[in-house]
């Protein structure tokens, strides 16, 4: 069940047409909450060079493990808006149109002619790069692609170029890749990878399949992580029909769009309407009159509040801990195998989607984090004490930031410690022990079984 989405960005749409801007340039974030600005952070339209915090360590220490959880890039909407006309981009990539990369030339060539790699089941079905004049619905665009070229050339040149991570002869044994079974995380993978690796080989790909988009592979039989998820719906359900101001845009939507107004709340319009935002489209028009600006408005507004009542009110927390754990668990447990010593799987990419990205970042505690943007990039650093070898330690980044010391686990840590990083043993106990002590538990299996306290 997807739980709602929210926040975006800017720059020229995809559509080589004309187009009227509906959108201004911010260049500052404002002081209060602004629903115009979080949909431009949401958007994550590529305009200027992303600083980044990855890579960053003292002198001494060793990168000798990457683990990546990416959401997809951006990408047509899920849903359609009843009676109007979808929004007209186009899904076909062309070098030429901005936004674009030096290698999506090179990038399309390359995708063409992939037969070698091994792919999961359907996978191997899978279109490697979008490639409609008419976008599809949910199928990656243009601006999507280019989102994970930058990713994998801003990871490449810290990982690869600074740190070494891979070797020059690099084998399909060093990767673990996986991805859920759409079009869209299947490419935006293919993207970072493409200007990520030393050299894209398709003999060296082997893609693994996840059909769950929580990861949870083999351990998804979890009766109270469903509980608290329908619990969490139940609160967000609660909290909508108490806002009038949704209410009222509600209905007039409907009355410009000619349909009831439980129709139009069910086609989920925020998802279409980012889409318009995203892609600097004018908002659908009727003979009834436009979608404008101040509906967008009312209903991200809401999105944002119910963000924050989400950290409140704690329901997510608990679905967030057992909707995660088989993958944090998984992590953990490679994090494990290298630090003593095996050099497999030492790049780790998960693509997925924002309803994967966003249990993990509850469950690790890191609150302060925006909602799952386009593109947005969780990474997991194993670094190793060149003085004390035995000794290994963590650092968590989220879209290039620093947010290690915001994890429940190693909030207090760095007033000890003068290595802005987390011991690796205090990940370890996170997962394996303290996140089922809520549900007064001691195992995962248990803790599925058991409601919190």
């Amino acid at each position: 069940v997807h739980l709602i989405p929210v926040n975006p960005v800017r720059e020229d749409g995809l559509n080589p047409k004309s187009r009227k801007r509906i959108m201004p340039d911010l260049l500052t974030e404002p002081p209060a909450i602004d629903p115009v600005y979080e949909a431009h952070v949401y958007c994550n339209i590529p305009t200027i060079a992303e600083r980044s915090m990855e890579g960053h360590a003292p002198h001494y220490f060793k990168l000798v493990s990457v683990h990546v959880l990416i959401r997809h890039g951006d990408r047509y909407p899920l849903y359609a808006i009843p009676k109007t006309k979808r929004p007209d981009i186009d899904c076909m990539l062309v070098p030429s149109r901005k936004p674009s990369h030096p290698q999506l030339e090179a990038f399309i060539k390359h995708m063409s002619k992939g037969s070698a790699a091994q792919m999961d089941g359907s996978l191997s079905s899978l279109p490697r790069f979008p490639s409609h004049s008419l976008c599809e619905m949910g199928e990656l665009t243009q601006i999507g692609v280019v989102q994970h070229l930058r990713n994998g050339q801003l990871l490449r040149e810290i990982y690869i170029n600074k740190h070494k991570l891979l070797p020059g002869d690099w084998t399909a044994k060093q990767l673990y890749l996986e991805t859920t079974g759409k079009s869209r995380t299947l490419q935006s993978a293919l993207a970072l990878l493409y200007t990520f690796l030393p050299d894209f080989d398709w003999k060296k790909i082997n893609m693994r399949h996840q059909w769950s988009t929580i990861f949870c592979s083999g351990s998804c039989d979890c009766p109270m992580r469903n509980h608290y998820l329908e619990e969490e719906q139940r609160r967000q359900y609660s909290l909508r029909v108490k806002n009038d101001d949704l209410e009222k845009i509600y209905v007039d939507m409907a009355k410009i769009v000619g349909i009831p107004t439980r129709q139009l709340r069910a086609s989920n319009p925020i998802d279409s309407l980012l889409c318009y935002f995203c892609h600097n489209v004018s908002f659908p028009c009727t003979k009834t009159g436009c979608i404008g600006m101040e509906h967008f408005k009312v209903i991200k507004r809401h999105q944002l509040e119910d963000e924050r009542e989400r950290q409140e009110k704690k329901l997510y927390f608990l679905y967030a801990l057992l909707a995660t754990h088989p993958l944090l668990n998984q992590t953990v447990n490679r994090l494990q195998r290298i630090a003593e010593g095996k050099k497999e799987e030492v790049f780790v990419l998960y693509s997925a989607h924002d309803v994967t990205l966003s249990p993990v970042l509850s469950a690790l505690g890191i609150t302060e984090a925006r909602f799952p943007r386009f593109a947005a990039r969780l990474v997991f650093e194993l670094w190793q004490d060149g003085k004390r070898p035995k000794e290994h330690f963590i650092r968590i980044l989220y879209n290039g930031a620093d947010v290690t010391f915001q994890t429940s686990f190693c909030k207090d840590h760095y007033k000890r410690s003068s290595k802005p990083m987390c011991p690796l043993e205090k990940f370890v106990n996170f997962v394996k022990r303290d996140m089922f002590l809520i549900f007064n538990s001691t195992s995962y299996y248990d803790a599925c079984r058991r409601r919190a306290l």
